[in-house]
């Protein structure tokens, strides 16, 4: 009976799998190419995530309409909006962004650069938080409802603090971390920020919102000064925002097409949405010519995890990510590489196998990196080539530290009645048990291995970084900098996004500036065929689960080695 049950399961499983195909292949075989209007308005609207690598995509429409566009899209149909006859105007409509300051600033920028074209830039806003306002402070006019609320309030960063939680359970976690900054297990055995973050968080704030009132003060031309004043007595209604000269004008949707069509000469212009202008753009591939440059992108946590089938979607998963380098590497065709990282770090000898491959690549292809929302400890590891970095001001990176992290969860299974019984051989056999404390010796065995691996990971700075030991140890002690900071610091060479990155890449590669580039973008995005025919993985889980799976501290436990990775997660709201 069980023979029958599970063949019949089988049966319906394959069935449903052959019908998802044959229906993918007919609406497939029957897609025709989006038009873009002779005379049309670009539609960028943006919401949820904005990832660095592309999703798998489901070929639905429904699917389709609702993958977010990576960084890298957007500021391809940007640039291709800028000498497109077609395209009269843009309108901007952000809802909802949980981006990071840096992807921010890169796509503020890309709509400054094509405001600048003569082409009207409208931001159309609804219930907009801090994030989609400074968005639209690159456009030419920002527009929202009458009644609405502009939620501009100024910015806070938040830490929570678990001690008194796993002293309720029984569980205690032991850390040792090189770096009086590397205050990555603050989380679980303080119940308040050491004077360390403090500082930290403080200098990222002031410096995220002077950011901030820098941008809103020159799109609302006003000076830095009366924008903070302004922002203290917010959040607004749409009328007193208004009133304010935060917004130009209160107005419905279809008002705001009315005013764009008349602004461009009055005659009715046709909609296009963001994706079908970059499937459009992207039909075009290819006649930029032979000039072939990669963008690499190195998104999530750094691991050494093994092949999974679906180790694209995993974050930075050192086998796989290696092979990529190298396919890169060896491409022929490839005449420059810009690496786009956007990790907070992760295993320690992980991203020390993605360092080496990440300077062989140096030594075969003229190379640069980009960071993007944050590029720090083993990221900013990762990074140490030698090779120009540029950063955003918002980017976070630096977090040149180490730490160790181990659970006891004796007290838990007291409570549970459980009780292990431990045989060992071997002085430290039991160093990473979950039922026994850190002895002093213990103890000092891991602070050997975590200075030593701390002493390497500055060494590597050093050289990369073309300074003494002793000058970048006192701008590491795994403190986090902003990318405004760290180039004040030298930790990076520019500030600015994918279009300086590119420049400088053109530049080390000897293309002429009036030869175009194709940009080939690693990994490619997936199908949900290519997906469905791996290996299921952890990847499956829900994107905020495996963060948190990836933080508490049972995947340190678990992790099997040191740890380069950015003290706790930094969400400025």
């Amino acid at each position: 009976m069980a023979k029958f049950l599970i063949g019949l399961l089988a049966g319906l499983a394959l069935a449903f799998l052959s019908a998802v195909v044959v229906v993918v292949g007919v609406l497939r075989l029957g897609e025709r190419p989006p038009t873009v209007p002779a005379r049309g308005i670009l539609v960028l609207e943006l919401a949820g995530e904005i990832p660095e690598r592309a999703p798998f995509t489901i070929p639905l429409p429904f699917f389709e309409e609702n993958t977010p566009l990576t960084v890298s899209d957007i500021w391809r149909l940007l640039r291709a909006a800028e000498t497109d006859s077609r395209i009269k105007a843009v309108a901007l409509m952000p809802g909802g962004v949980r981006a990071g300051w840096a992807k921010l600033q890169e796509i503020h920028a890309d709509l400054e650069r094509l405001a600048k074209t003569g082409k009207p830039v409208a931001a159309y806003l609804r219930s907009p938080s801090a994030r989609e306002y400074y968005l639209a402070t690159a456009a030419g006019s920002i527009g929202m409802p009458p009644e609405d609320l502009l939620d501009l309030k100024g910015l806070r960063a938040e830490l929570s603090f678990f001690k008194g939680t796993l002293d309720k359970l029984g569980v205690q976690v032991e850390i040792e971390h090189a770096g009086k900054y590397k205050d990555f297990g603050d989380m679980f055995t303080r119940s308040a920020m050491s004077p360390e973050t403090r500082e930290v968080l403080t200098s990222v704030l002031d410096e995220i919102y002077g950011q901030l009132t820098a941008a809103i003060a020159a799109g609302r031309k006003r000076n830095p000064e009366q924008v903070r004043a302004m922002i203290d007595e917010g959040p607004f209604l749409a009328r007193q925002a208004h009133a304010k000269g935060l917004v130009d004008s209160l107005v419905y949707e279809d008002q705001l097409f009315e005013d764009l069509e008349k602004r461009t000469g009055g005659a009715r212009l046709g909609r296009v949405s963001a994706r079908d202008y970059l499937k459009s753009v992207s039909s075009r591939d290819g006649q930029g010519g032979p000039n072939h440059v990669a963008l690499v992108v190195a998104a999530g946590s750094i691991t050494r995890a093994r092949e999974t089938g679906l180790e694209q979607d995993a974050g930075i998963q050192a086998p796989a990510f290696v092979r990529l380098l190298r396919q890169v590497g060896e491409d022929a065709a490839i005449r420059a590489v810009v690496v786009r990282v956007d990790s907070p770090g992760g295993e320690s000898f992980a991203s020390d196998e993605i360092w080496r491959e990440m300077n062989r690549l140096s030594r075969r292809k003229p190379l640069v990196i980009s960071m993007s929302d944050e590029a720090a400890s083993g990221g900013y590891y990762i990074s140490m080539t030698g090779d120009p970095i540029v950063a955003y001001p918002g980017t976070f990176t630096g977090s040149i530290g180490v730490f160790f992290g181990k659970l006891n969860l004796r007290g838990l299974y007291d409570k549970l009645g459980v009780k292990k019984q431990l045989i060992t051989r071997g002085r430290f056999a039991a160093i990473d048990s979950d039922y026994e404390p850190l002895s002093p010796a213990a103890r000092q065995k891991l602070r050997e291995g975590v200075d030593d691996n701390y002493k390497v990971f500055v060494e590597k700075v050093a050289e990369a970084r073309k300074r003494k030991f002793q000058e970048v140890e006192p701008l590491a002690q795994g403190r986090v900098w902003l990318g405004s900071q760290a180039k004040r610091l030298q930790l990076v060479d520019e500030l600015g996004g994918l279009d300086r990155a590119l420049e400088l890449a053109r530049e080390k590669a000897g293309i002429p500036r009036r030869e175009a580039i194709t940009l080939v973008v690693y990994p490619p995005k997936r199908s949900l065929f290519e997906r469905l025919m791996s290996r299921p993985t952890q990847s499956l889980a829900p994107e905020w689960l495996r963060t948190l799976l990836e933080t508490w501290p049972l995947a340190v436990s678990q992790s099997g080695g040191f740890m380069r990775r950015m003290p706790y997660w930094i969400d400025v709201k």
